[in-house]
């Protein structure tokens, strides 16, 4: 449970990251708004780990930060300006699948009955909370945030796989952003001209977006994947939207309808059912018993045990003797 309210903190932070880009950054400038939050949380945790990629990791790295990174970021923003929010959270929300399918391939990880039936129930409550039937539908939109949701499921995976070598995760995850944010410079300087001029409120609001919702989330985030099941991690990703509306409700005043309530319960229903508690007791008894044969059970017959002889005491303790006696 310590992993999974560790990895919940990612999705925490990028349900606030909807408001504070829609509040305080700069519309029209997608693609310097996904550098400027990549890059620097690449450059702080870099500076934290003080390690380079090393043989594959320098291109991995760039794989990585090219999925998890640019291209995610970019079509992030594309889907907000095509769909409706409560329309592109529902299409984002069918991540849980995604990553369990994903994983079942790249790392082998079977999703359990508990895990399908918490996505599942989950899935049910983002649409009871974001479906009101507002807005109308772009195709476009509705591609690019499918498109979304599979990339960021492929490129979290791949980097649960990648990261099994022993890799620190706060290095890898800084390699990524790096790259990330290195991929997305020179294009954004190239179709969006010079960067945008911030104000006083911008700027602290990208240093929220790049230490908090990018390199604190992307860390926790990472650190989830490698020690809990692929499955687990997606459905604590479902509280991404919930934050975004509780975060409406305290912030802007919206009411919260009995549909949302109901919606939130049943979100949270799915997040405690894909939890590893019972996994976790069963690999501990595990962890146990390996410990205790990590040589494998011994050749030949087992030792015998103290039996009482001539010179123990009644309770069958042997007394001790000094030396010469």
């Amino acid at each position: 449970m310590r992993w999974v309210a560790l990895t919940a903190v990612a999705p925490v932070a990028w349900g606030t990251n909807y408001y504070v880009t829609h509040e305080f950054l700069p519309p029209d400038s997608p693609l310097y708004g996904a550098a400027l939050r990549a890059l620097p949380a690449g450059l702080v945790l870099l500076g934290l780990c003080r390690q380079r990629p090393r043989g594959a990791w320098w291109w991995r790295s760039a794989v990585l930060g090219l999925l998890n990174v640019s291209v995610f970021f970019v079509l992030v923003y594309a889907v907000s300006q095509l769909l409706p929010t409560s329309i592109a959270s529902t299409v984002m929300a069918a991540s849980p699948l995604a990553m369990m399918l994903i994983a079942w391939v790249l790392v082998s990880e079977r999703p359990g009955i508990a895990h399908l039936a918490g996505a599942t129930i989950g899935l049910g409550g983002i649409c009871l909370m974001l479906l009101t039937g507002a807005g109308g539908v772009s195709v476009p939109g509705i591609l690019a945030s499918a498109a979304a949701m599979l990339v960021s499921a492929f490129g979290h995976i791949l980097t649960k796989r990648w990261n099994d070598t022993g890799t620190d995760v706060l290095a890898s995850t800084a390699w990524q952003l790096t790259a990330g944010g290195l991929f997305l410079l020179p294009v954004a300087a190239a179709v969006e001209g010079p960067p945008p001029a911030l104000s006083a409120p911008g700027i602290l609001a990208f240093g929220y977006v790049a230490l908090v919702a990018t390199a604190l989330a992307f860390v926790a985030w990472f650190t989830g994947l490698r020690h809990l099941p692929a499955g687990t991690v997606g459905l604590v990703g479902l509280l991404n939207p919930v934050t975004g509306v509780l975060l409406g409700t305290a912030v802007a005043g919206e009411g919260l309808t009995f549909q949302q309530l109901c919606g939130l319960a049943l979100v949270l229903t799915g997040v405690v059912l894909g939890r590893p508690a019972r996994a976790g007791r069963r690999g501990g008894v595990r962890s146990l018993f390996s410990l205790h044969w990590t040589s494998g059970p011994p050749a030949g017959p087992p030792p015998a045990l103290p039996c009482k002889e001539e010179g123990t005491r009644e309770d069958g303790a042997v007394p001790v003797v000094g030396p010469g006696e």
